[in-house]
């Protein structure tokens, strides 16, 4: 019974943070929309894995990550020059067969580099969970293997739920609107530009 309930505490805490639109969720719509869900997975599979090493990298030193991001916030603007890239990039790329062929062998790494350069995921692990060793139980690197297997486990499988749902979504918008994937380029470019000006305003602010 408390290795099932530290699964679904992995599967529902991991849902809840995939649950808002990010790079990851954004590129699995659009793969969806514009080749297909099979490739669309081969992004949710390799993102789990970066969930799994997010997720475990803020149990393994919460406070050292969040001092290092906090002394080094040029991170922020790094980041979000490189969602202005791929935004812009996106936005204004016309759409070619060659470059979608040569594009498909990368989808396992478009999904584990997302995922990685994902700060406010890490954010969110941390804060979480330090919110779960106060209210639901003790998670540490002290935690038996058995447990954090379980535990992670669960984190894979509420990421690949999350952008199944999404790509599952994007084909029910796909078979009702038609011509949608000649402007869904802009629409990811907009969106990349709006959470890389999020995060230089962040910044800012900080």
């Amino acid at each position: 019974m408390e290795f099932l309930w530290y699964f679904i505490i992995g599967v529902f805490v991991t849902f809840l943070g995939a649950i808002p639109l990010g790079t990851v969720n954004i590129s699995v719509i659009n793969t969806t929309l514009r080749v297909d869900a099979r490739n669309a997975m081969k992004i949710a599979l390799t993102a789990g894995i970066a969930e799994i090493i997010i997720s475990f990298y803020a149990l393994h030193c919460s406070m050292v990550v969040s001092s290092f991001i906090d002394m080094n916030q040029w991170i922020q603007i790094a980041i979000a020059i490189i969602l202005f890239l791929i935004g812009g990039i996106l936005f204004f790329k016309k759409k070619k067969e060659t470059q979608e062929k040569k594009f498909k062998m990368s989808r396992y790494i478009t999904g584990l580099f997302l995922g990685l350069l994902n700060p406010p995921v890490l954010v969110y692990w941390l804060f979480m969970i330090t919110y779960l060793n106060k209210n639901a139980f003790q998670l540490n690197m002290n935690t038996s293997l058995t447990i954090l297997f379980v535990f992670f486990s669960g984190v894979y499988l509420g990421k690949l739920l999350t952008l199944y749902g999404y790509s599952k979504f994007s084909i029910l918008i796909k078979n009702k609107v038609q011509n949608i994937a000649t402007m869904i380029n802009k629409v990811i470019g907009i969106l990349l530009f709006v959470i890389g000006s999020i995060q230089i305003l962040k910044y800012m602010f900080s």
